[in-house]
C-alpha cells in the first residue's frame, strides 16, 4: 500500500512539474485512475486567460477535450487550424505537438481527459 501511495505521490509531482513549465496555462487535477495496464486516465480542468496561449506541447498518450468556456484556436501539428467554442470537443493524438489559444477577447475553460504512460510527465514543452 506504501509504495502505491508513494508512486502516487510521485506521478503527481511530475505532472505539477510538467504543468509548471507551461506558463500561461493553469491545470487543475480532478481525478487521476490507474487504468488501463500501464496508462493513468486524468481528468482535469485547462484554463488559459483572454490572449494567451498554452504553449507548444505534448503528452505520452491522447488528449480528448470539451471546451466549458471561451473560444479556443486549436493547433495541431499536421492538421489545419481549428476555431472551437462551447459545446465542441476535440481529440489529439499521442506524442503531437499541439497548442491551445484564448480566441477573442475572453479566457478559455477545457475539460480534459488524458491517457497517458504513468511513467512519463503528464506535459513536455515542444519547439
Amino acid at each position: 500500500m506504501l509504495k502505491k501511495t508513494l508512486l502516487a505521490l510521485s506521478f503527481a509531482a511530475i505532472a505539477f512539474a510538467a504543468f509548471a513549465q507551461q506558463p500561461g496555462i493553469k491545470r487543475t487535477p480532478l481525478q487521476k485512475v490507474e487504468f488501463p495496464d500501464g496508462y493513468a486516465t486524468i481528468t482535469a480542468i485547462a484554463e488559459v486567460p483572454a490572449g494567451g496561449a498554452a504553449g507548444r506541447h505534448t503528452h505520452p498518450g491522447v488528449e480528448t477535450g470539451y471546451v466549458l468556456e471561451g473560444e479556443l484556436n486549436l493547433l495541431i501539428d499536421g492538421q489545419p487550424e481549428k476555431t472551437l467554442k462551447v459545446g465542441d470537443s476535440y481529440q489529439i493524438p499521442a506524442g503531437v505537438v499541439h497548442d491551445a489559444k484564448a480566441h477573442g477577447d475572453k479566457a478559455m475553460k477545457v475539460l480534459g481527459v488524458y491517457i497517458v504512460d504513468k511513467t512519463k510527465p503528464l506535459a513536455s514543452p515542444a519547439p
